[in-house]
């Protein structure tokens, strides 16, 4: 098999200290339209809503079409160093010096990261490579 990373050019970002909440309207039609939604319900935080765990979260944005059947190009991600990653899950893995975005995949006894983007190649992982899962995408943010 041809070793083609692919990587992406990803910047991590810890999230800072500072919290903003946000006004909250509660749930949303997405038929006809409700009159007693014309009022704040409330406000949230997005730090509470998705920093679970504040000092294993990162930001990273996304760099590259490998992933678009899940990702686009600038979506942001939120990554959680402390979560297990599990099969399935897409992960920010480090390989070869560099990072990558790919969905972990096990088949017979061997671990492949793969793209969600079929014109990119899967890429089977072995020990030797030195491949660390740094972290797990629990959440991305798409700009519409």
């Amino acid at each position: 098999m041809e070793k083609e990373l692919n990587t992406q050019k990803i910047e991590l970002i810890h999230p800072k200290g500072s919290e903003q909440k946000y006004p909250y309207i509660g749930d949303v039609q997405a038929g006809f339209p409700s009159p007693a939604e014309d009022f704040f319900h409330d406000y949230i935080s997005l730090d509470e809503l998705l920093v679970e765990h504040k000092e294993t979260t990162f930001f990273a944005r996304v760099s590259g079409s490998s992933m678009g059947n899940d990702f686009n190009d600038g979506d942001l991600l939120i990554i959680d160093k402390s979560l297990d990653w599990e099969e399935n899950k897409i992960a920010l893995c480090f390989i070869d010096g560099e990072f990558t975005l790919k969905r972990i995949k096990l088949k017979d006894g061997k671990c492949f990261l793969v793209p969600s983007n079929k014109d990119f190649p899967l890429l089977e992982v072995n020990y030797e490579q030195g491949v660390m899962i740094w972290g797990v995408v629990k959440y991305s943010i798409r700009k519409h």
